[in-house]
């Protein structure tokens, strides 16, 4: 396994993050994403923006090999935060989600978060089993979101309890 150094994220790393979720995003299939971010859109959206909560980033030798947001957004209840989760396509390194995660994890203990919510495509199959992997379970479905090109997709919504003793699901 190469060796992997997490860190949050800084303004410094948005464009290679950008690059990076655009080809996602471009490939098609695992992220409810359908438009290229900005560099100033990903900025604010999950490093600095009002609603960013922490971002870490995988580095992989010279390069960002993958990166983790949690946002707070109007729609979710008090005390919880949204997840979302990009690796790089090629070369894909193995342990990325799983070192990210328990950065992430580390940093909403810190602040008090309750709740993660990920919102995973139906059809994203690694997605799924990734957040299933770290530990979220599945407590809604949201039925038929349809797609930019009209193609109907149901979103999968997994929780994590941050503190394990907690329900509300």
């Amino acid at each position: 396994m190469e060796y992997l150094d997490i860190r949050k994220a800084s303004a410094d790393d948005a464009e290679e993050l950008c690059v990076l979720l655009n080809e996602i995003i471009e490939v098609g299939g695992t992220t409810a994403l359908e438009e290229p971010l900005s560099v100033k859109e990903l900025t604010d959206w999950f490093i600095t923006g009002k609603s960013a909560l922490t971002c870490h980033v995988a580095q992989a030798g010279p390069g960002i090999a993958g990166f983790q947001f949690l946002s707070l957004y109007e729609n979710l209840p008090k005390g919880w935060a949204d997840i979302g989760t990009f690796a790089r396509l090629s070369p894909k390194i193995p342990g990325v989600g799983t070192k990210l995660f328990a950065a992430t994890l580390s940093t909403a203990e810190e602040r008090g978060v309750a709740f993660i919510n990920a919102t995973i495509r139906a059809d994203n199959t690694g997605g799924l089993a990734y957040y299933e992997k770290m530990g979220f379970r599945t407590y809604k479905t949201i039925d038929k979101v349809p797609l930019r090109d009209g193609t109907l997709v149901d979103r999968i919504q997994k929780c994590f309890a941050v503190k394990k003793n907690l329900s509300g699901v």
